[in-house]
C-alpha cells in the first residue's frame, strides 16, 4: 500500500519536469530538402520594421519554393526557442545542375548560409546585429532597427559593418552565378553542433505567406509589396494586399519549372528576375573587378534598408554598367518564350 501511495506522486513529479526541461536540441543534420530547376529570384530591397518588444531575434525574408512556385517569406521579429539561440538563415546552392534549400536553424552559434547578404546584421558572414547578455538580447542599433520606447538595452557597433559586409551582390544562392564562397572553418565546425528546427510560429509564418498569391515571384516579379513584417503572418494576421493563390498559379509553375528544365539556354539568357548581369556573368566580373571596399553600406543606411547597398544612388560610387545591364542579357539571341510561371 505504501508503494501504491508513492507512484503517483511519482508520476505527477515525471510531468513536472516534462513540462519544465526543455527537450534536447536535435544532432545537426547538413542535407538539402528540396531541389529544382529554377533559380530564386534576387533579393529585393526593404525597409526592416523596427522591433516592437525586447528579446525578439530578425529573421530575413528569403525566397522559398512550393507548389505555386517560388514565393516570398517576409523577414520578421520572432522569439527564439530559448535565450542564448541564434538563427541561421537558409539558402538556395547551386549544385548538380539544380538549386537546392539548405533550411534555417537556432543554434548557439550562426553557421554558413551560403554568404548571402541578406541584410539586417546578416551579411554573408556571421550576424552582427545584436548579441545574448544572459537571458536578455542586446541589439546593436547601428545594424538594426527598433523601437527604443520600449527597448532599452541597445549598443552601438560601427565597426562590424565593414569587418563583415561581404559582398553587394543582391544575389540570393550560393554557387555559380550567385555568391560564390565556402564555408569557413568556424562555420563548418558550427554545423556540426546541436540544432533546433524553425519553431511552429515560423512554420505558421511560412504557411501563410504561401498562401498569398501578392507573394509568388510569378504575379509580383520579384518585388514583393510587403517584404517584411515587424510581426510572424497568422491567419490572422495576413498582409494588407492577400490574396489566394490560384490552382492555374500551379500549373503556371510547373511548365515553366519543366521548360527550363528541357530549354537550358533559355535559362543562359533569362536569369531569375531581378538578378543583374553581373550575377549571372562571372566572367564579367573577372574582367570587370567591383572594389567593394568603396561600396560598404553606412551605419544609417543599414538600419534602413535591407540589402540597402543595392539601392541606387545611395554610398556607392558610379560603375559602368556591362553590355544590356538593363534589358536583355543578350537581346540577339531569343528563344521562344516559356509558358507562364
Amino acid at each position: 500500500m505504501r508503494l501504491l501511495s508513492v507512484l503517483p506522486r511519482i508520476g505527477i513529479l515525471a510531468m513536472l519536469l516534462t513540462a519544465v526541461v526543455p527537450p534536447a536540441p536535435a544532432p545537426a543534420q547538413v542535407s538539402i530538402g528540396l531541389s529544382v530547376n529554377i533559380g530564386p529570384p534576387a533579393l529585393p530591397v526593404y525597409v526592416q520594421p523596427p522591433c516592437p518588444q525586447p528579446n525578439l531575434i530578425w529573421t530575413p525574408g528569403y525566397w522559398a519554393y512550393g507548389p505555386y512556385g517560388y514565393y516570398w517569406v517576409p523577414g520578421a521579429w520572432v522569439p527564439a526557442p530559448y535565450p542564448g539561440y541564434l538563427w541561421t538563415p537558409g539558402y538556395w546552392g547551386y549544385a548538380g545542375g539544380v538549386y537546392g534549400w539548405h533550411a534555417g536553424y537556432w543554434g548557439t552559434h550562426v553557421g554558413f548560409y551560403g554568404g548571402v547578404n541578406y541584410g539586417g546584421g546578416y551579411f554573408g558572414v556571421g550576424f552582427v546585429g545584436g548579441a545574448w547578455a544572459g537571458n536578455v538580447f542586446r541589439y546593436n542599433t547601428a545594424v538594426v532597427n527598433v523601437n527604443t520606447t520600449v527597448i532599452h538595452n541597445t549598443y552601438v557597433n560601427k565597426t562590424v559593418i565593414n569587418n563583415n559586409y561581404y559582398t553587394n551582390s543582391r544575389a540570393s544562392f550560393n554557387g555559380p552565378g550567385g555568391v560564390n564562397r565556402q564555408p569557413l572553418p568556424e562555420e563548418a565546425q558550427y554545423s556540426h553542433e546541436t540544432h533546433i528546427p524553425p519553431t511552429s510560429i515560423q512554420r505558421q509564418h511560412v504557411q501563410v505567406a504561401q498562401q498569398n498569391r501578392n507573394y509568388l515571384a510569378s504575379v509580383n516579379h520579384g518585388r514583393p509589396a510587403t517584404a517584411a513584417v515587424d510581426q510572424p503572418l497568422t491567419k490572422a494576421n495576413r498582409p494588407a494586399d492577400f490574396a489566394p493563390v490560384h490552382e492555374q498559379d500551379k500549373v503556371n509553375a510547373q511548365n515553366a519549372n519543366n521548360y527550363r528544365a528541357t530549354h537550358p539556354e533559355y535559362n543562359e539568357n533569362h536569369p531569375p528576375p531581378g538578378h543583374s548581369y553581373r550575377d549571372t556573368h562571372p566572367e564579367y566580373n573577372e574582367k570587370h573587378p567591383v572594389n567593394y571596399d568603396n561600396q560598404k553600406p553606412s551605419a544609417h543606411h543599414n538600419n534602413q534598408n535591407m540589402n540597402g547597398a543595392n539601392h541606387p544612388n545611395q554610398n556607392h560610387p558610379a560603375e559602368a554598367k556591362p553590355p544590356h545591364e538593363n534589358g536583355e542579357a543578350h537581346p540577339e539571341n531569343k528563344p521562344e518564350k516559356p509558358p507562364r510561371g
